[in-house]
């Protein structure tokens, strides 16, 4: 009992890192899914990566507003889905800067998020730089388990799982 009432008051938050690829699609259903079946909720990182025009202050400023509009478009669109799979609205986090750093700085900022969710490409060219980093060479700053979910997984089977 008195670990369902810990759960309600401080639910699991399942961290997934937003991006275009497939991987990350299946890494979100995969994080709603287990959120909705442990009384959970799902978090979202965006995170804009620095323009190549930094030296032309005026198009870097375009490029960088440009780049949070869409952030925020792809995270609205991922966020009803989340919503639809899990049953909440999720935590929705945009940060500019480099991925894995930012990445980093969230998790030692936010002692809320329990789970990191990856998404891992299983074809030749491998999981991933982020998933690469996070269950290698930044393993030890992590604070939290990592679940890899790989995208070779189709949504019946992340289904069966959660």
């Amino acid at each position: 009992m008195a670990e369902a009432q810990e759960t309600a008051s401080n639910p699991r938050v399942f961290l997934v890192v937003v991006d275009e690829t497939e991987e990350m699609r299946v890494a979100l259903r995969f994080a709603a899914l287990r959120a909705r079946s442990t009384g959970g909720k799902v978090a979202m990182l965006y995170v804009v990566e620095p323009s190549e025009f930094q030296h032309w202050m005026s198009v870097g400023d375009i490029m960088r507003e440009e780049a949070r509009t869409e952030a925020e478009q792809v995270l609205q669109r991922l966020a009803a889905e989340a919503s639809d799979l899990c049953g909440s609205l999720p935590i929705l986090y945009v940060r500019e800067g480099d991925r894995r750093d930012q990445l980093l700085a969230l998790l030692d900022e936010e002692p809320n998020i329990s789970i990191l969710v990856l998404g891992a490409a299983t074809n030749k060219r491998g999981p991933g730089p982020l998933v690469s980093a996070m269950t290698g060479k930044f393993l030890g700053r992590l604070h939290i388990p990592v679940t890899v979910v790989p995208d070779s997984m189709t949504f019946e089977e992340i289904d069966a799982v959660t």
